[in-house]
This record gives structure tokens, sequence and C-alpha cells, in this order.
């Protein structure tokens, strides 16, 4: 299998993205209902805003696809009007950035659901590096602070990794990651 980005892994992942995208823009408000009931409840659902790298990675399987993908899906939401405007730019560099480095360390040969979870790790490290940069957090106290990264590692892990694995694995039943993958010499050996 190649390893570089043709254009259809590049038009499919901006298309994942975009998707993303749309999804990141109308999960903002549930964020924000789910703000108002304390104790950093929200950040459980946070991990949706890291799926667009780990859901497009799994189907396309090559390096650049995870940081493509998010910072595409960043785009994708600032541009349907995302409330917190440029800013989401940034973050979607960050949190791609740690997925990819996480699919990159296991040099993009592991598919499997740890990986997958330790690159939703991976991003949420990216966003609070993010967050920390904006200053918020250092407000916080220590309590806090702890049950805000806690909850949001542990809805990175569910959403980001968990559910974007079983994403996949519900489109390879149907057959539709085989349009966008190459065939393998085991693929060909079968056919024998």
């Amino acid at each position: 299998m190649k390893k570089g980005l043709k254009l259809t892994d590049i038009l499919v992942t901006i298309i994942i993205a975009l998707i993303f995208g749309l999804v990141y823009k109308l999960w903002g408000p549930l964020y924000g209902v789910a703000a108002t009931l304390g104790l950093q409840i929200e950040q459980l659902i946070y991990g949706m805003w890291f799926i667009a790298a780990t859901v497009a990675f799994l189907i396309i399987r090559k390096p650049g696809v995870a940081l493509l993908a998010e910072v595409a899906a960043a785009h994708g939401e600032f541009i349907f009007g995302g409330e917190w405007g440029a800013t989401t730019l940034v973050f979607g560099i960050a949190q791609g950035l740690g997925a990819e480095l996480v699919f990159a360390a296991f040099r993009y040969k592991k598919f499997d659901i740890f990986t997958v979870c330790l690159a939703a790790v991976a991003a949420t490290v990216g966003s609070i590096i993010v967050d920390y940069y904006y200053g918020y957090v250092g407000d916080l106290a220590l309590w806090n602070l702890l049950l805000m990264f806690g909850a949001r590692f542990v809805g990175a892990i569910i959403i980001a990794g968990i559910f974007a694995y079983l994403i996949v694995k519900a489109l390879e039943k149907t057959g539709v990651t085989n349009l966008v993958r190459p065939a393998s010499s085991e693929d060909y050996k079968a056919l024998d």
C-alpha cells in the first residue's frame, strides 16, 4: 500500500471532515446546555470535537489524514458559523496533531481500538495545551481542573475512541470502506 495521499484520499478526507464540521457546529449548543449542569459535565461530550481525526484515519489509513481531517473539520465548523470563531482553527491543528502523532508512533499500521483511544487521548492533550495557552484553565481550583480534565479524557476515549472505532467497523461491514482502500495482497490471494 502506498503511503502518500492521492487526490482521492484528500477529497474523501475533506468530505468526512466537512460532515464532522457540521456536526461540530451543531454540537456547540448541546455543549452549552450541558455546561449549565455544572461540575464539568460538558467535558464528557467534548470528545466529539476530536472524532474527525480518528474516523478519517480509520477509513483512509494513511499518514497525514488525522491532521488534515481535524484541521478541515475545524475550518468547516468555522465556515458553518461555529460560536468559537477563528479559535476553532487553532484547536483543530493541536487536536489533529495530537492524534496524528499517535498514529505515526505506530507507523500507521495499527487500527485497533486501543490505538484509536490513545489518539483520542493525544487529541485531548492538544486541546488542553491550547486551553492553557488561552489562559482560562489556570483560574480553576485544582479539584475543578482535575475534574475538567478527567471528564474530558473519559469523553474523548468514549466518543473519539470507542464510538469512532464502532462507526468505522459498521461502515466496513457495508463494504463502503473498500471503495477508498486499495486491495491488499491478501485480497488478491483470496481470489485464487
